[in-house]
């Protein structure tokens, strides 16, 4: 009967390297403050529209029939361009996440391979249904991101 080798597996949570890796941290703090302006606009313009809405819903019986129009006008216009700002926000957003998580992907790969040929690994994965804790090597991850 011939001796099954042994392997040595890993996992390592991809998700959690993410969230709490220093570097996907501080990507985020860079992603908040880049967009911190745009989003304040989007804020501002949605409590313009809010603010004429309520006017309208308060005063549209009491003012003329073309001034109510004009305001209807205008908050319309303001909701189109407010749909349009906040699409163009969300896809700007989403495209720069990308971009700087792929950047973290990038460092925690090359801190997997030299985790895995340190330790003598055969395997490590990323993605698993299921994955015990003894074979969990986050935590090396997060520790190897953090010195870097």
């Amino acid at each position: 009967m011939a001796a099954a080798a042994e392997y040595k597996i890993g996992f390592v949570n991809t998700e959690r390297v993410f969230r709490e890796a220093a570097p996907a941290q501080k990507a985020q703090k860079k992603l908040e403050k880049e967009f911190a302006a745009r989003d304040q606009d989007l804020q501002k313009m949605a409590k313009q529209a809010k603010d004429l809405q309520a006017y309208l819903e308060r005063e549209g019986v009491t003012i003329s029939d073309t001034e109510r129009r004009n305001k209807e006008r205008d908050l319309a216009n303001l909701n189109r361009d407010f749909q349009r700002l906040q699409r163009e926000f969300r896809e700007d957003l989403n495209l720069r996440r990308n971009e700087e998580l792929s950047a973290v992907q990038e460092r925690a790969n090359k801190a997997i391979i030299a985790i895995a040929e340190s330790e003598k690994f055969d395997l490590i994965l990323q993605e698993a249904v299921y994955a015990s804790h003894r074979i969990d090597v986050t935590e090396k991850v997060l520790k190897a991101l953090s010195e870097k």
